[in-house]
């Protein structure tokens, strides 16, 4: 990676991959003037933080508290990781390098997930993780998470950022860390239930960071249909200078929209019903954003400029526009210039865009993929086709894949690919060549996505409807448009399967256990079977904690099904080493079906995560298409 300044060069190597984002490696730094190797500015080992103050500098330990699975510093730990940061990162350099912001975990009291990794030992060995599970008795503790940040002119002087008031006597979470100037930092504290949120900026003083409260008032922010954010909430993106800043939030309709945020107070910029995805730039007179909007396709995204007079110019509407209904933009430092990504519904390519000479016509194509237009140009390709039904007083999406020389007078079988997890979307307009596309394509089998109620990107009040009742709503939902397939005359009733991985494993395996004798047959990959086997901030973020929502934890769990199972054909499939999803939960599938007596099919990959990478990858597809064909023979 080069330096902003073109002088330094940062190289990895022996990379190991860790978690789902989290990985450790060797770094070095090169200097292209002097022709140095260097070592690195700024890292983590063995759960300590080191800083350099320049890359001539000797390293500097911050911290000295580092235990494995105890202590963790400059790194988050598991549950932040997968799911409040979705990253391994955990501190953060301030605009000019004068001051390091980095997190402590501090998980002593967090209780740990084993598992057994078989390896080619001769013994196998235990992988232990702290890995907090949902506030279920006795009790299962949450990491406690504090911020520092050291001046890296003097690395003794280490300030402690203090929560917000209103937080400090209750459980809460870190949610995000985004510094605005040297001596300026604004930090996101949200409540353990994920309802109440503050973002505070603080300020530095000479020796301590306190709430600027002089220009910057905090800003609340409270929900009473369910949770704040889609996932975790979205960060705040600043104006130059910092005096104000824009942020995705709900709006007074239940939509995500661009807020602009002076003195803690947001007004809305954009609204109607479509949401703001993501904020891409904010410059002095303008803020850069993707959204839904244009032709009503909750699945399509273009990226819109809006000026200070709210003057709003989508830069991508008119761009290829049958080829390119799903763009997203990475802006330079002043907007001047754009990297354009067409994503879809059309194979993808990617070009520059001179904003200031040639508006949003393309000034330089990067890669067009002709070569791969041409390779598939003798194939016979599936088409793909989206529409809606009417669901519930919704307009819910649907996507069929169909098989080349589809004929709507022949019966096909028919596969329901589901994921149908929280602000999930299946029907988007990202170009695929998946699995779906060889079905269709060689074993003539319709597949489809549907996004039911639950789904995000088209208002809270869909996305909200699930909240305190996961396996209710997206289950039904599922099997409801399996039903309205089946009325659209060609799919053939007696041969229609589901299938999903991790959420979507779930809803496969709770829509077969509810008995509707609509499917014939499903593969579930990974599933949870109970709530109150997965982590805490995913988990209660949706539904609460058990003492407040026993009754919809009750109703959510795969095992109290087991008896439905008698008539459906079902497949497990599981990674021994899925510290995500543990292997605890399709075991206790198993062992629900076996007291059931209900005869099933499993498959375990040994020492594979929740990825199933590598070999096991390809096994698991090949695996499920013979287990299909024999359903649908």
């Amino acid at each position: 990676q080069l330096s902003a300044d073109r002088r330094y060069v940062a190289f990895m190597s022996n990379y190991s991959k860790l978690w789902r984002h989290s990985f450790t490696a060797t770094y070095s730094l090169y200097d292209r003037e002097s022709n140095l190797s260097l070592c690195f500015q700024a890292f983590v080992w063995n759960n300590d933080v080191y800083v350099k103050s320049s890359p001539t500098a000797p390293p500097q330990r911050v911290t000295d508290t580092g235990m494995e699975n105890l202590i963790f510093n400059g790194v988050p730990d598991w549950v932040y990781e997968e799911e409040m940061f979705s990253s391994g990162q955990g501190f953060w350099w301030s605009p000019g390098g004068k001051h390091v912001a980095y997190i402590e975990s501090n998980d002593t009291e967090v209780h740990h997930i084993e598992y057994t990794w078989f390896g080619e030992s001769q013994y196998p060995t235990t992988v232990s993780i702290p890995y907090p599970k949902v506030e279920h008795p006795p009790g299962t503790p949450n990491p406690v998470v504090k911020l520092f940040i050291v001046d890296t002119d003097n690395t003794t002087r280490v300030s402690e950022v203090v929560v917000p008031a209103p937080f400090r006597l209750s459980e809460h979470y870190l949610a995000s860390v985004t510094w605005v100037t040297d001596e300026r930092i604004a930090v996101q504290w949200l409540k353990r239930v994920q309802q109440h949120l503050i973002l505070q900026i603080y300020s530095f003083d000479g020796s301590h960071w306190n709430p600027y409260l002089f220009l910057f008032q905090d800003l609340e922010v409270n929900s009473q249909s369910g949770w704040i954010g889609r996932f975790s909430p979205a960060e705040p993106v600043f104006v130059p200078g910092g005096e104000s800043y824009y942020l995705v939030m709900s709006d007074s309709s239940g939509y995500k929209h661009l807020h602009h945020v002076v003195n803690g107070t947001a007004t809305p910029v954009t609204s109607g019903p479509w949401e703001v995805v993501d904020i891409l730039k904010a410059t002095e007179d303008s803020v850069y954003y993707s959204s839904n909007e244009d032709g009503d396709r909750p699945g399509g995204r273009n990226v819109y400029k809006l000026s200070k007079d709210l003057k709003k110019t989508c830069l991508t509407c008119s761009v290829n526009e049958e080829r390119c209904q799903y763009n997203s933009a990475l802006l330079s430092h002043n907007a001047s210039f754009y990297l354009l990504s067409c994503r879809g519904p059309g194979i993808p390519y990617y070009s520059l865009v001179n904003t200031i000479d040639n508006g949003s016509e393309p000034d330089l194509v990067l890669e067009n993929n002709d070569r791969f237009s041409s390779l598939i140009a003798g194939i016979e390709m599936p088409t793909v086709l989206r529409d809606t039904f009417d669901l519930h007083g919704y307009k819910l999406w649907y996507k069929l894949v169909l098989p080349p020389g589809f004929d709507k007078s022949k019966k096909y079988p028919l596969l329901i690919d589901v994921y149908g997890g929280p602000c999930s979307q299946e029907v988007h307009y990202v170009y695929q060549v998946s699995w779906a596309t060889y079905l269709a394509s060689t074993e003539k089998i319709i597949v489809a996505s549907f996004d039911g109620r639950g789904s995000g990107y088209q208002g809270d009040k869909l996305m909200h409807s699930i909240y305190k009742r996961l396996g209710t709503y997206e289950v039904e939902d599922q099997i409801a448009a399996a039903r309205k397939f089946i009325e659209l005359g060609f799919v053939d009733k007696d041969r229609v399967a589901i299938w999903g991985w991790s959420y979507g494993g779930y809803v496969t395996s709770m829509a077969l256990g509810s008995g509707s004798g609509v499917f014939t047959c499903g593969m579930a990959v990974a599933p949870v079977s109970k709530w109150v086997y997965y982590d805490s901030i995913y988990t209660e973020r949706y539904m609460m904690e058990p003492s407040e929502n026993s009754l919809g934890y009750s109703n959510s769990t795969v095992t109290e099904r087991a008896k439905n199972f008698h008539s459906v054909k079902y497949l497990l499939v599981h990674g021994t080493a899925d510290d995500n999803v543990h292997f605890q939960q399709a075991a206790e599938i198993s062992e629900a079906l076996v007291e059931e007596q209900v005869d099933f099919e499993a498959m375990w990959y040994t020492d594979k995560d929740h990825a199933l990478s590598d070999s096991a990858y390809q096994h698991v597809y090949t695996h499920m298409t013979h287990f299909l064909l024999r359903c649908f023979a």
